[in-house]
């Protein structure tokens, strides 16, 4: 779904200085991943087993960063996201495999005059991912697990080209993979370790320009501690490298260096229904807006 309105630019070369800016600002991923992974989610269940899962996500940011030092202006993003997610375990040849779609959707909202952007915001349904996750180790035996994940970021959402970066969908494909690697360290404490590398698609306009983006990373690390058989905390580390983009044939110096922490909750409230809240911030950003605030909640449902 896209707007049918036509943005005309004039010639690359000739765009402003602070506008070049703006748009490497905000060509930047505004999570430490492009699959934010929480505790527990390498851990396979068995074959037959279906999750549907619900997720909330909010965060504000008022303040930008260019080659690790403040923007000297007022900056204001905020997103509110929701996330609905199918997974259906499943068995191939004695491998664990859950194929699942995850459909995201909410609003973005700049809420400060940003260079010669206007406060403005987007609303709607995002790109639909699909992929899935092959176990290659499942040992419940000595309690560790190897699980290689890929997916495939389809652009069908929301996208209007006049607004650019303020948007839910992004007009361009995008492939995720993941490698990761889970161990109990005793009978309560649990390490989850995830690399996730992504690759993207053109996005032919916008504003009007053809956006390129490198290749980017993400390392993720989660420590948990089990209180009991329904309930667990954890904090997780997620740091972010790479993914500099080009706008009109010019490259914008934007290279991801972002990490974050993030604290979580999660109990069982039903044999089947498990809730999850999280709270966290960004640490350090080179290129991008910095969150101050980040509040997520999930409700996960087993059937």
């Amino acid at each position: 779904m896209r707007s049918t309105s036509k943005y005309t630019p004039s010639k690359p070369l000739a765009l402003g200085s602070t506008l070049m800016l703006a748009m490497s600002i905000f060509s930047i991923p505004t999570q430490a991943a492009e699959i934010a992974t929480d505790p527990g989610d390498y851990t396979p269940l068995p074959a037959g087993v279906n999750l549907g899962i619900l997720y909330g996500q909010y965060a504000t940011r008022d303040a930008a960063y260019a080659d690790g030092n403040k923007v000297p202006a007022k900056a204001g993003l905020d997103t509110t996201i929701g996330l609905a997610r199918f997974v259906h375990y499943m068995d191939i040849g004695g491998i664990i495999v859950d194929p699942q779609i995850i459909v995201p959707f909410g609003k973005v909202e700049l809420t400060e005059p940003f260079g010669p952007l206007q406060p403005t915001s987007e609303s709607g349904i995002g790109d639909p991912i699909i992929g899935a996750t092959a176990w290659v180790l499942n040992n419940p035996d000595d309690q560790q697990w190897v699980g290689l994940s890929a997916f495939a970021s389809m652009p069908v959402g929301q996208y209007d080209e006049d607004k650019g970066p303020v948007n839910i969908g992004e007009n361009r494909w995008k492939g995720i993979f993941q490698a990761a690697y889970v161990k109990h360290l005793s009978s309560s404490v649990v390490l989850d370790l995830i690399a996730e590398y992504s690759v993207y698609g053109d996005n032919d306009d916008f504003l009007g320009f053809k956006r390129e983006q490198d290749d980017a990373q993400s390392l993720q690390s989660h420590l948990r501690y089990l209180l009991s058989k329904q309930s667990h905390v954890a904090l997780s580390y997620y740091h972010s490298f790479g993914g500099e983009t080009t706008v009109g044939g010019q490259k914008q110096d934007d290279r991801v260096n972002t990490n974050r922490w993030q604290a979580t909750y999660a109990t069982f409230v039903d044999p089947t229904v498990q809730l999850q809240f999280q709270a966290g911030q960004d640490i350090g950003v080179e290129n991008g807006f910095k969150e101050d605030t980040r509040v997520n909640l999930r409700v996960l449902k087993v059937f």
